[in-house]
């Protein structure tokens, strides 16, 4: 059964939440992507197994939640992620973040440290408006987007993506890989090879860039952005599993 949490900026964040023991998982999903998701819901499956409380949430904009996409921004969905963890768990979690997911991880982890416990992500996209949307635009594109406010940009997961001159100039304000990154908990990175939306050079980036004592990456030959498959779904498993049998 769905629950609701309003956030302190007064969003309207629909989620679900396990009872178990502690430390406890928190999905953080994709851009424009819902908790009802493969990856999601598998995980969900497997920590109800295991014992373990688990938290999964839609952004503002996303599923359920108040709001519509094109008026969110990083920083919308990093607060709706702040105030579902700080809120609904308790002690430090395992963040499991997929694509925009790994981002806002990456963001709860440098605001709160204390609150994590470990972080595995799944074709992290830290930094994409910038490195992803921007960067790829040509500057007739990058004129329209400054002077219209917003673009639609084909996508391979169903209508065209409107891109807001917001979604930009607040993502600016977000980046993590600018900076030193400090990790300081054991940390996987998974990432397949034929990610169309996540390039795996940024997954060997984010290796190299971010401080901590504990990073592994793992390439999957073949996988796609999805990654939820049933081999995909059992490596994100093994390395939750793997991530909470490394807390002291």
């Amino acid at each position: 059964m769905t629950d609701f949490l309003t956030t302190p900026e007064g969003r309207k964040i629909g989620y679900n939440r396990i009872e178990g023991s502690e430390p406890g998982i928190v999905f953080l999903g994709g851009l424009r992507s819902d908790m009802e998701g493969t990856k999601a819901l598998a995980l969900e499956q497997w920590a109800k197994a295991q014992g373990k409380s688990f938290l999964r949430f839609d952004y503002s904009g996303h599923g359920v939640s108040s709001g519509t996409f094109e008026e969110g921004a990083i920083g919308d969905w990093f607060e709706d992620a702040m105030a579902a963890i700080t809120t609904l768990t308790s002690g430090p979690q395992v963040l499991v973040g997929s694509s925009m997911g790994g981002w806002v991880s990456l963001l709860v982890a440098r605001t709160i440290p204390d609150r994590v416990a470990g972080l595995v992500t799944i074709a992290a996209a830290p930094d994409f408006t910038e490195d992803g949307y921007w960067a790829s635009f040509d500057k007739d594109t990058k004129h329209k987007l400054e002077a219209e406010g917003q673009i639609a940009i084909p996508s391979d997961y169903g209508e065209p993506m409107i891109i807001t001159r917001r979604l930009i100039n607040e993502g600016r304000t977000r980046l993590v890989l600018r900076d030193p990154l400090s990790l300081p908990f054991p940390t996987r990175l998974l990432q397949g090879t034929n990610d169309e939306a996540v390039p795996y050079d940024w997954a060997i980036r984010l290796l190299n860039h971010a401080d901590c004592p504990d990073m592994t990456l793992q390439l999957v030959k073949g996988a796609d952005h999805r990654f939820s498959d049933e081999d995909c779904l059992k490596m994100i498993e093994r390395a939750v599993a793997d991530v909470l049998a490394r807390i002291p």
